[in-house]
């Protein structure tokens, strides 16, 4: 697989919530932070988006925003409406008047992923990803969008897989489109990176052979750079050396390989590049703040407490 390819591996997305919200009058909004990655589909009408202390977004019929994290927002149809506090939920959300037919529809909700390695989809991204109906660009996730719209006001048997199944798509490609890999605005990070021809194999290598005892003369070679053109690239992409990102990339399997389950410190040592145990215990505390077992027993007491 290719590094992304391996990335959402990790991550293992999938859509936690999808609810249909709808709005008719004069409303306004406010939520609390969500943490989790967040997406919004306007179906019908207009609304605004506003975080703390930045400008409103126009969100219009046809526009898609992600949001990596979800900070603290308002959602509301006209400037002046009060902003009353809603919490996050997984039901239906009216706006406004609650008699008569709807002026504004959207589809929102969010996804989860895992947890262990949140952070590295904030890496990845800017903080939040519109894309405009009226955009000629990312013509492929607007025709899962499309689908996603279709599908959502259509009363066809199976709709509600359909419809999970298809945002798990569209995270993907917000994610490709969002770091750059389809048009989109590029960012730092490995999607970036992916986009250039040189980094991209070097990159490549290293997924495809974490084991191996990597340098940087050598991923040079492989880029067709020299050593010091190449390490400066990589740092302007990634915002770190070749030998700490192969380190982090380390790091991000032996968390997720703890998050599964019980595994021995020499396998996963061995699995990951280390050459023994006591060398990979030292390197995860140097990344963590713990070592291996703690962080095993850690993820273990908040499953017996959500149990």
């Amino acid at each position: 697989m290719d590094p992304f390819s391996d990335l959402i591996g990790l991550l293992r997305p999938h859509a936690a919530v999808s609810k249909p919200i709808t709005g008719r009058g004069k409303w306004g909004a406010r939520y609390r932070p969500y943490g989790a990655p967040g997406f919004a589909i306007v179906l019908e009408g207009a609304c605004f988006l506003q975080f703390d202390e930045e400008a409103p977004i126009r969100l219009a019929a046809g526009d898609f925003i992600l949001i990596p994290s979800t900070p603290a927002f308002s959602l509301f149809s006209h400037a002046e409406a009060e902003r009353l506090p809603r919490e996050p939920t997984d039901q239906p959300v009216r706006h406004g008047e609650a008699e008569g037919e709807a002026d504004f529809r959207m589809l929102g909700g969010g996804f989860q992923i895992e947890p262990v390695n949140a952070g590295l989809l904030l890496a990845l991204l800017p903080g939040i990803i519109h894309i405009r109906a009226d955009e000629g660009e990312a013509d492929r996730l607007k025709r899962i969008i499309a689908l996603i719209m279709e599908e959502s006001v259509a009363d066809r048997p199976g709709r509600e897989p359909v419809v999970e199944r298809l945002l798990e798509v569209m995270l993907v490609e917000a994610l490709r489109w969002g770091g750059g890999m389809d048009a989109g605005p590029v960012t730092s990070g490995m999607l970036r990176s992916m986009r250039d021809p040189s980094l991209a194999r070097a990159l490549r290598a290293m997924h495809a052979d974490v084991c191996a005892r990597w340098t940087v003369e050598g991923l040079a070679k492989l880029a067709g750079m020299s050593r010091s053109a190449f390490a400066a690239r990589f740092a302007e992409a990634l915002g770190t050396t070749p030998i700490d990102y192969l380190a982090q990339w380390r790091m991000a399997l032996a968390r997720d390989a703890l998050s599964r389950g019980d595994i021995s410190l020499e396998r996963l040592a061995g699995d990951i590049g280390y050459d023994s145990a006591s060398a990979f215990s030292t390197a995860f505390r140097r990344h963590n703040g713990c070592s291996p077992r703690e962080f095993g027993r850690a993820l273990g007491d908040r499953s017996a407490q959500s149990a």
